[in-house]
């Protein structure tokens, strides 16, 4: 049996260059890094070079950076330290978010009081902007009578349909009126250049997994006197920002991806935009009803990494086609990795299909460097068998 991986929006393949690196520093660097021999500090030192090198690809100093377990933690420390520590009473974000935003803002809502209000989205699956601006402007009483303050936190690529944010124009909408701006970048950072010395982001979070590194590491973009404080309390590490001994073989191996991702960018995003654009056509070749959800066909407003596809199959052959899929070797789901098991329909396609598409199959197939033509081939014979 033939097998496909396309679910990379999920989790990607290590490079082996990140496996080498990594066993390389298991076996000549084990020292904690918070002692104060040579062991602890040789530990140290290869932790604060990887801080630069990856400050480095976004030009920003190296203090703001600050290494988590992944995006998920990068995106609770950041909201809910503004919230406690810099005094965000209002957030907007959208319905689409990843739950890591979605459901920690509902605890803080519950927790803390705070306003939410949700900017709407469009039929292919971006932000209204005259909406966002209106949200902006349309401060809470509070707001207007107390130095607390507004945060707006909206994802870069979305992880089920790829529509990409205007990341640039909503930093300087927020910087014009004052609010402070949060982007979870998990599926761009390691995929697009983002020039943080000159877009106005305040915090952004990102995951090693995302870009064939290891699991279990990422972290969190943090503008330098920004006010938040720690969120994990033990010892000094992280600056006070986490606590706890760092894992400095998943942080080697978060630098080393990362180094390698920006080094052949140009060549991999190329050969990883034919192998979608050929999907895109032999998909409607074999099924011209096909509908693509949101933009993940627009190549400027979508990632490359990614298709949502929405096939028109019959009710009956539709509730099996994930689990045929799967026994055919081919991988890829129908929504966030973090959402398995869950009969519910995707929260990001209820936001943006009519009654009659979300009764159809939608599958997300992400792409990787690993990928080639011939697996998109094996996946359309399989879907054939649909038709």
């Amino acid at each position: 049996m033939d097998t496909v991986y396309l679910d990379n929006a999920a989790t990607t393949q290590m490079r082996d260059e990140v496996i080498f690196r990594m066993t390389e520093i298991m076996k000549i660097s084990f020292g904690n890094p918070s002692s104060t021999h040579s062991y602890g500090r040789q530990s140290k030192s290869i932790i604060e070079t990887c801080r630069k090198s990856i400050a480095s690809h976004f030009k920003v100093s190296a203090s703001e950076i600050v290494f988590t377990s992944g995006g998920t933690e990068a995106d609770n420390l950041i909201l809910r330290s503004a919230v406690r520590d810099l005094g965000v009473q209002e957030i907007i974000t959208s319905k689409i978010e990843h739950h890591a935003i979605l459901h920690t803002v509902e605890v803080l809502e519950k927790e803390f009081g705070i306003n939410v209000k949700y900017v709407n989205i469009k039929p292919d699956g971006h932000i209204d902007y005259a909406h966002f601006e209106q949200l902006l402007n349309s401060k809470s009483k509070q707001l207007l009578n107390s130095k607390s303050k507004q945060l707006v936190s909206l994802m870069h690529i979305n992880n089920e349909i790829g529509n990409k944010l205007d990341i640039t124009k909503v930093a300087d909408l927020c910087k014009r009126n004052k609010a402070l701006f949060h982007s979870d970048t998990v599926q761009s950072v390691g995929h697009y250049q983002i020039d943080l010395e000159n877009i106005p982001v305040d915090f952004i979070a990102a995951s090693a997994h995302k870009f064939h590194g290891p699991k279990g590491v990422g972290f969190a973009f943090i503008r330098k006197n920004s006010g938040i404080k720690g969120s994990i309390f033990g010892g000094e590490q992280e600056r006070g920002y986490r606590a706890g001994t760092e894992a400095i073989h998943n942080i080697v191996g978060l630098d080393e991806a990362l180094k390698l991702s920006y080094k052949n960018l140009e060549t991999e995003r190329s050969s990883i935009l034919d192998i979608k654009t050929y999907f895109i056509k032999k998909l409607q070749d074999v099924f011209p009803e096909v509908a693509f959800n949101g933009s993940c066909t627009d190549l400027e407003n979508s990632t490359y990494t990614l298709i949502n596809v929405c096939l028109p199959i019959a009710a009956e052959k539709a509730s099996l086609l994930q689990f045929q899929l799967d026994l055919k070797g081919i991988a890829c789901s129908k929504g966030s990795a973090c959402q398995s098991g869950s009969s519910q329909n995707s929260h990001v396609l209820s936001q943006i299909l009519n009654d009659e598409h979300l009764m159809r199959p939608s599958v997300r197939f992400s792409f990787s460097i690993f990928n080639t033509r011939a697996d998109v081939d094996y996946v359309i014979e399989v879907l054939k068998e649909f038709v």
